[in-house]
């Protein structure tokens, strides 16, 4: 449910317009030397307001430590942090409770909990519980150490050019999506378990638990169904598994094959756009109309690059300590 890997283990909670978003990460080693100033470089890349197209909501997001630290070292025990909710604009979301947000998990989670969900900000299912996925990426990449994990935006709205393709949606006063691009270098060959929890699998799994992902392929993906076998396959050069091509995009039989990881993930639109609607109205049961409200991100794939890092970081450091290349005391 909230929580994901298995022996680097976390557990996310909060909402967007709680006291707190916060993550307990189970199983990072001891001693590893931590402290917010370790947090600040990817936290302010999530940031809103950093950049246009992004939500004017800012958040301080100082990590609050709660347990699993003592004398600037990890212990072993679950890691606690926090990020308080000092920026919120709750009023906003009471105006539109009568009509769930196309696009949104407001119908959804209101039949999934009876309604008792908060709905406020979109609750447990916002975009604002990302601060929490950055941070245990954060502690992932400091175990990954010689691994190197990075994400670009090579698309807005189908445009390479990524400046007029989010020009082309503040134009329309309208939301557009994007691609973006992960590459991860210097892992070993090896990672993966085969069947349910092949390296695709497991990477697949944490990249839809961020909000607005649409979709992933790795390497070729799609275009590899237009593709020969002969033309598709990646020649082997050496034996310690480098190969002349790279379709396969870093992953063979579900498992590293120690060349450049490649995938690549689509974001959504913004479903909140100031453009108007007509949707259901729960209160009356009749269609309505709706323009969203409020402080929102015209481009959530701006902000996306440092999540999408932060969970394959998590999710590539778990498998490295499921094949005990990482120790538990650091």
């Amino acid at each position: 449910m909230n929580s994901f890997g298995r022996l680097f283990r976390i557990h996310i909670f909060g909402e967007s317009h709680g006291a707190c978003a916060g993550i307990t990460i189970d199983g990072c080693p001891a001693g590893v030397p931590l402290g917010a100033e370790d947090f600040v470089t990817d936290i302010e890349r999530r940031k809103g307001g950093q950049q246009k197209g992004t939500t004017p909501r800012v958040e301080d997001d100082l990590p609050i430590f709660k347990s699993g630290l003592f004398n600037g070292r990890t212990t072993g025990a679950p890691l606690t942090i926090l990020f308080e909710n000092n920026n919120t604009r709750s009023s906003d979301y009471e105006k539109q409770r009568s009509i769930p947000r196309p696009g949104h998990a407001d119908f959804t989670a209101s039949v999934k909990f009876g309604g008792h969900e908060d709905y406020r900000g979109s609750g447990h299912f916002s975009g604002r519980l990302t601060v929490c996925l950055v941070a245990a990426g954060v502690v992932a990449k400091k175990l990954l150490a010689s691994v190197s994990i990075n994400a670009t935006i090579t698309r807005i709205g189908g445009e390479a050019d990524t400046e007029a393709g989010l020009q082309k949606a503040i134009d329309a006063k309208d939301s557009v999506g994007g691609i973006v691009e992960c590459r991860v270098n210097g892992l070993p060959a090896g990672l993966g378990e085969p069947f349910f929890d092949s390296a695709e699998s497991l990477l697949a799994h944490a990249v839809f638990a961020i909000p607005a992902i649409r979709g992933i392929e790795f390497g070729t993906g799609f275009a590899a169904a237009q593709l020969m076998g002969s033309q598709h396959n990646d020649a082997i050069e050496d034996g310690e598994g480098h190969t002349r091509t790279n379709h396969a995009g870093g992953i063979v039989g579900g498992i590293t094959n120690n060349n450049t990881l490649v995938f690549r993930v689509a974001v959504k639109p913004t479903s909140s756009t100031p453009q108007a609607q007509q949707t259901y109205n729960w209160e009356t049961g009749e269609q309505d109309t709706l323009a969203v409200r409020g402080r929102h991100d015209l481009c959530i794939a701006l902000r996306v690059p440092v999540v999408l890092e932060a969970v394959t970081a998590f999710v590539l450091a778990d498998l490295m300590m499921l094949e005990q290349r990482i120790r538990r005391i650091w």
